[in-house]
C-alpha cells in the first residue's frame, strides 16, 4: 500500500479524543458550519490541484516520474504550493524542514532536499496508517524522511481546535511547511503552528497552504500582529493561495509559552514597531504591509546594478552574451514569469543575476527605434503598483511595477517620459 492508495478526494477519518473533549468539539462544529457557509467558493476552487502541464513540469524538474504524485486538489497541496516548497528549499538550502500534514508535499520536499543540499525533513501527520504508508511510499523513491504519527490530542492555549502531539522537534527550523490539520477540525486550527515560530532560524521561512480561505486569512492577520519580525505575504499563484512568511529580525527575544516568554514577546513587538517607525516604515492596511517607496529601494538598486553589469559585459570581448530567450525554461527553473515583449523588440542578452534571496533575470533589449534598454525581473517581496512608477538611479531612469507575484523594472537613459511609455507597453501585457 502506498500513500496514493490512501489519497482520495476527502480527508481520512480519524479517531476522536475521549468524551471530555465533547464541549470543545461542539463549539468547533459551529465554526465549521459558519465557515462552510461562507467558504464554499474557496473549497470548490480547491478541487483543482493545478494544471496537469504544470504538475508534469514540476516532476520533470525534480527528476520524478509523471505518475509519482497522487491526485492533487481537494484537501491536498496543489501544484502552486508544491512549487513554493521547491523554490524555498533551492534558495535556503535548509538543514531542518518541519512539515505539518504529510502526503504529496512530503515527496516533493524530500526530493528537493535531496537535490539541494541534503537537509532533513521532519514530517508529522495525525493518521497513523497514512504515516506508515507514506513512509514506505517515500522509501520506494529512495527518500529517507523522519515521518511520525502525531495524533490530534493536544490543545493550544491561543488557538481553537485540536493540535498535533509533536515531539523531538529540531531546536532550529529553517523551513516550516503547514498543510494540516484540515479545516474540518476547525477553520482557525492552523494558527497553532505559530508555536514553532520561536524555533525559526534567521532568514527562515513559513509556508501556509490554503491561504486564500477565510479561516487562513484570519490566521494570517493575527500572525502579522503577533510576529512583527516575520514578513507575511499572500501569494495567489496557485489554486488555493500560499502564505509566505520570512523571518526578518533576528535580534528579537525568543518567545515561549510561559508568562515570562509572553512578556518578552510583547516587548519584542514594541521594539520592532518602534524601529520601523523610526526608519520611516509605516504599517498600512489589513495585511500589515508597507508602502512601496521604501521597500522598492533594494529592488531598484538591483535593477540598476544589473544594467551596469550588462553594459560592462557587452563592452568586454571575453564575456559571452546570450541572446536566446526561453521564457518557459526560466519559469521552470527560477519561478520568474517574463511578460511578452512588444512586437519588434530585439533581445541582445539574457543572464541570471544573483540577488540576496534568489536569482533574478537581467535582459538587454533594443526597440525598433534603436533605443537600448535593460529589463530586470524578480519575484516580488513587497507591494508596489501595477502601473509603472518612476525612479532615478545614477543617471538612469527606472520604471518599475508589479504583476501578481512578479516585480519588473525597465531602465534606460532615454527621456523619462519615453521610458515610462515603453514600460507601459510591457505592463499592459504583464
Amino acid at each position: 500500500m502506498t500513500s496514493r492508495d490512501l489519497t482520495g478526494l476527502l480527508p481520512l477519518s480519524e479517531t476522536l479524543p475521549d468524551s471530555s473533549a465533547l464541549p470543545r468539539r461542539l463549539s468547533d462544529m459551529a465554526w465549521r458550519l459558519a465557515f462552510g457557509a461562507i467558504g464554499w467558493p474557496w473549497l470548490l476552487a480547491s478541487l483543482s490541484g493545478g494544471r496537469p502541464a504544470d504538475k508534469r513540469a514540476l516532476l520533470d524538474e525534480l527528476g520524478l516520474a509523471h505518475d509519482a504524485l497522487p491526485h492533487l486538489g481537494s484537501w491536498k497541496a496543489d501544484v502552486g504550493f508544491l512549487r513554493h516548497i521547491v523554490w524555498e528549499i533551492a534558495r535556503l538550502r535548509p538543514t531542518h524542514v518541519v512539515e505539518l500534514g504529510a502526503g504529496a508535499s512530503s515527496l516533493i520536499a524530500a526530493r528537493a532536499l535531496q537535490i539541494h543540499g541534503g537537509g532533513r525533513l521532519h514530517s508529522f501527520d495525525q493518521h497513523g496508517g497514512f504515516v506508515d504508508a507514506t513512509r514506505q511510499w517515500l522509501a520506494d523513491h529512495a527518500l529517507d524522511v523522519d515521518i511520525r504519527h502525531a495524533p490530534l490530542t493536544h490543545e493550544s492555549a491561543d488557538w481553537p481546535g485540536r493540535w498535533y502531539a509533536l515531539d523531538q522537534l529540531p531546536e532550529r527550523i529553517d523551513l516550516i511547511i503547514i498543510d494540516g490539520p484540515p479545516w474540518s477540525v476547525h477553520p482557525l486550527v492552523r494558527g497553532a503552528a505559530d508555536s514553532l515560530f520561536a524555533r525559526l532560524s534567521p532568514n527562515g521561512v513559513v509556508l501556509l497552504d490554503d491561504a486564500a480561505r477565510p479561516g487562513e486569512r484570519l490566521v494570517a492577520r493575527r500572525w502579522r500582529k503577533r510576529w512583527p519580525h516575520i514578513d507575511f505575504r499572500l501569494m495567489k499563484d496557485g489554486t488555493k493561495g500560499t502564505l509566505v512568511g520570512r523571518r526578518r529580525d533576528t535580534s528579537l527575544p525568543v518567545a515561549n509559552d510561559n508568562e515570562a516568554g509572553r512578556t518578552w514577546r510583547h516587548m519584542g513587538r514594541a521594539a520592532a514597531i518602534a524601529a520601523l517607525i523610526a526608519t520611516g516604515w509605516i504599517a498600512r492596511g489589513e495585511l500589515g504591509e508597507f508602502p512601496q517607496s521604501a521597500q522598492a529601494s533594494s529592488f531598484l538598486d538591483e535593477a540598476a546594478a544589473s544594467r551596469r553589469a550588462g553594459l560592462l559585459r557587452q563592452g568586454m570581448a571575453s564575456q559571452i552574451e546570450s541572446a536566446h530567450l526561453n521564457a518557459q525554461e526560466i519559469e521552470r527553473s527560477t519561478g520568474i514569469v517574463l511578460p511578452p515583449l512588444p512586437a519588434g523588440w530585439r533581445v541582445t542578452d539574457v543572464q541570471l543575476f544573483p540577488t540576496a534571496d534568489s536569482p533574478a533575470i537581467a535582459m538587454s533589449m533594443v526597440t525598433p527605434q534603436g533605443e537600448e534598454l535593460s529589463f530586470f525581473a524578480d519575484r516580488a517581496e513587497t507591494p508596489a503598483e501595477a502601473t509603472p512608477l518612476m525612479a532615478q538611479r545614477q543617471g538612469d531612469t527606472v520604471a518599475y511595477w508589479e504583476a501578481g507575484s512578479m516585480a519588473y523594472a525597465l531602465t534606460g537613459q532615454a527621456d523619462a517620459r519615453r521610458v515610462m511609455q515603453l514600460a507601459g507597453e510591457i505592463a499592459r501585457d504583464s
